[in-house]
């Protein structure tokens, strides 16, 4: 019966167990015996002719012969033959193959530190594989795509070398660039180096002080703050197309300047640098007039008495110098409608001024004066009679009183 007899195609590591399998569909009792690549019998049923100890028996039935063999090396691999006696006898084929893993995977690089801006070559090799390995590339986490070169030794043994060539950046500076190796009889076999790259200085100059606007008379304060690899060994200030200040003061990447007037306008600049290059930073100092306020009027209460002259005297106080507002290059620029508001306000100040000193000159002028008329004086006969008529009555008149202003 074809298809009787069944078996499968072994692979295994060098060094490790082969499990050959023979198995029987309906077997009609018929002996099931397996056979070595070179047609020497390895077991007849349950019997081992053969003084090979690493093949022991794990299984034996009338559907099944089940052998293992351990330790396998190179010369092991080869086609094995499971034979079932009937008429005509019967054959399946196992082949086993050795698998062989790589060495532990060398990387190489041309040069060990590189220059931002430069070209490097790494190596990465897998010697003494079965069968040749597959070199990848990764720079972080992003594939990169190396070269390979395949060397075949002996017995299908394989070395491969992957060359990788990679253009760096400032970025790149401690990036690893990993080589994994992918075999089919080890996992996760890789190897690693992380990039040294030297970059020219990065520079940033920092306002220490002011926090605001630079005015007249402040101090100015900046730092230059540079890194780089190697490290800056030298930061210098310098004023753009103009003379520094003379009594500037700097102290390291310190630059202070006291008292300042518009004379120190311009652009200042840090430079720092290493072994690779130079980079700089520019400040643009403009230094504005002195912030000024206007205090908010007052007003003064004054006693006066009756009889007594008050003086009173009113002042503007006015900014000493007008509002700006700044042009589209920076530049401050007067306005002058803001003069013009100036003084309408004064004008106002002044007429309010004028209404109060009247007001208090009119309360002071104003008093009373009384008269007295005698009740019955119309109705005397005579002067006389109408004299005592008055006098008597004095007590009992009223009051008539009577105002002006």
């Amino acid at each position: 019966v074809l298809y009787n007899l069944v078996t499968n195609n072994v692979s295994v590591v060098e060094g490790e167990t082969a499990i050959i399998s023979c198995r029987v569909k309906n077997n009609d009792d018929s002996v099931i015996q397996l056979l070595n690549p070179n047609r020497q019998t390895i077991y007849f049923r349950d019997v081992r002719p053969l003084k090979d100890s690493r093949f022991q028996l794990v299984n034996f039935s009338d559907n099944e012969l089940l052998v293992s063999l351990s330790n396998v090396s190179l010369s092991d691999e080869g086609r094995y033959v499971c034979q079932l006696y009937t008429d005509p006898p019967q054959e399946a084929y196992a082949d086993i193959t050795v698998l062989v893993p790589p060495g532990n995977p060398i990387l190489e690089s041309r040069e060990e530190i590189v220059s931002e801006g430069n070209e490097t070559e790494i190596t990465c090799t897998a010697m003494g594989s079965k069968p040749a390995s597959t070199i990848k590339w990764m720079k972080g986490d992003q594939p990169l795509q190396g070269e390979a070169t395949v060397e075949e030794l002996y017995d299908r043994m394989f070395t491969v070398t992957s060359r990788l060539r990679l253009t760096v950046s400032k970025e790149d500076d401690g990036v690893a660039v990993i080589c994994i190796i992918d075999h089919p009889a080890v996992k996760d076999f890789q190897a690693q180096k992380y990039l040294e790259v030297q970059y020219k200085p990065e520079v940033q100059i920092v306002v220490e002080f002011p926090e605001g606007l630079t005015r007249e008379g402040e101090n100015l304060e900046l730092t230059c703050k540079a890194k780089g690899k190697p490290h800056p060994h030298q930061i210098n200030w310098l004023k753009v197309d103009d003379d520094f200040p003379s009594h500037a003061v700097i102290t390291g990447s310190d630059l202070f300047i006291e008292n300042l007037n518009k004379s120190y306008n311009g652009t200042y600049r840090c430079v720092a640098s290493n072994l690779v290059g130079e980079a700089y930073d520019d400040y643009i100092l403009y230094v504005y007039d002195v912030l000024t306020t206007t205090p908010p009027p007052t007003t003064t209460t004054i006693n006066a008495f009756q009889g007594t002259v008050s003086h009173l005297s009113c002042r503007v106080l006015t900014p000493s110098h007008p509002f700006l507002h700044f042009s589209s290059d920076g530049a401050p620029q007067k306005i002058d409608h803001a003069v013009i508001g100036g003084i309408v306000a004064v004008v106002v100040f002044a007429m309010l001024c004028l209404l109060i000193v009247l007001g208090r000159y009119f309360a002071r002028h104003k008093g009373t004066y009384f008269t007295h008329e005698a009740k019955g004086a119309d109705d005397a006969a005579d002067a006389d009679t109408a004299i005592i008529n008055a006098e008597g009555g004095h007590n009992n008149s009223d009051d008539k009183k009577e105002y002006y202003i």
